[in-house]
């Protein structure tokens, strides 16, 4: 099962993810008008990598984590998966939305 970013993503965006995925899986985009990130779930690997990068804890291990996610994940990759790699944030940033949390 492909891995999933949450709405703990929406609004934030940190993009580490993006530098350990081995199969360029996950792309950037606006979704409800803020920044976001999806992982696409044909490509994805299931590989794990991702999952610790994420400084606020946004990706989960599976579809049935987070099925309401999972769903908005496939349905924005195409409109996502020519987009422009978003730019890094600092995984020492703040998190902007306060129900967020860094977890290192």
């Amino acid at each position: 099962m492909p891995y999933v970013i949450t709405n703990k993503c929406l609004g934030e965006r940190y993009a580490a993810c993006v530098d350990v995925c081995p199969v360029e899986c996950i792309h950037p985009g606006d979704y409800q008008g803020q920044e976001f990130m999806i992982i696409d779930p044909e490509v994805c690997i299931d590989c794990g990598a991702c999952l610790p990068e994420c400084p606020i804890g946004a990706i989960v291990d599976s579809v049935d984590a987070d099925p309401e996610y999972a769903k908005i994940n496939a349905d924005l990759t195409p409109s996502f998966k020519d987009n422009p790699p978003a730019p890094l944030r600092a995984p020492t940033d703040p998190p902007r939305r306060p129900e967020n949390k860094l977890t290192s």
